[in-house]
């Protein structure tokens, strides 16, 4: 797999098995509560498809056409936003794994920090915005940021920015972001200030998962020939 060898190359010698068997617990993670769509981005179709290849290996082998064992869930890409890029580096993924803070929008993160790091964000000398130029996917990467958050048509934001230098764009795209993110982080935070209802709520949604993993579980062992005790 692609971030394997990624991730390999960046531990050098000290590579061990858990690298290697970590996709296959994901895979667990997705066929113990039987889904039939799973929301990724385009990087993490990869994993999905390990996850499928699985599951019907297994229902090839132990179960039959008519009587899977377990159910083949399918991805849920959208076509927006199926890759966003880093805010200091247009080439790479936005991620939670990166040293650097600045490359990335956190949820969470308070309107002054947003502002201060779309104002940082990597872009190129020249005037003017478009979209699917190879030569500046931090233009391609900040207008498809506004896209999403502005819940616009990519049609009308390339009409809108067109004209626009980055003094005039930026401001206006941490002000979108702001405006998006506000309704999450104040439910978050009405969320955290009722500790009893959260736990209510994780309480029951644990049973629930455990309930459907165990029936998975179950059908997984007697297929396999495992006693239920072990």
């Amino acid at each position: 797999m692609i971030q394997f060898k990624e991730k390999a190359l960046k531990q050098g010698e000290n590579v061990s098995i858990g690298l290697l068997d970590y996709p296959v617990l994901q895979a667990a993670d997705i066929l113990l509560y039987e889904p039939d769509l799973v929301p990724v981005g385009e990087d993490q179709k990869q994993h999905l498809e390990l996850t499928r290849d699985i599951a019907a290996r297994l229902n090839y082998q132990f179960g039959s056409e008519d009587a899977p064992i377990l159910k083949v869930p399918e991805p849920l890409i959208r076509a927006e936003g199926a890759r966003v890029m880093s805010l200091t580096d247009g080439t790479k993924k936005m991620s939670k794994s990166d040293p650097s803070d600045m490359s990335r929008i956190d949820l969470l993160d308070p309107p002054e920090l947003i502002v201060k790091k779309f104002k940082r964000a990597k872009t190129d000398p020249m005037r003017g915005l478009e979209f699917d130029n190879p030569e500046r996917p931090e233009c391609h990467n900040l207008l498809g940021l506004y896209t999403l958050l502005s819940n616009q048509a990519k049609a009308a934001v390339a009409s809108e920015c067109a004209e626009m230098g980055w003094g005039q764009f930026k401001p206006l795209l941490a002000e979108t972001a702001v405006e998006a993110l506000k309704p999450i982080q104040e439910r978050y935070q009405a969320l955290m200030s009722d500790r009893g209802y959260l736990e209510t709520t994780l309480r029951q949604g644990r049973e629930k998962a455990e309930a459907i993993a165990q029936n998975t579980l179950m059908r997984v062992k007697d297929s396999l020939g495992y006693s239920r005790a072990l």
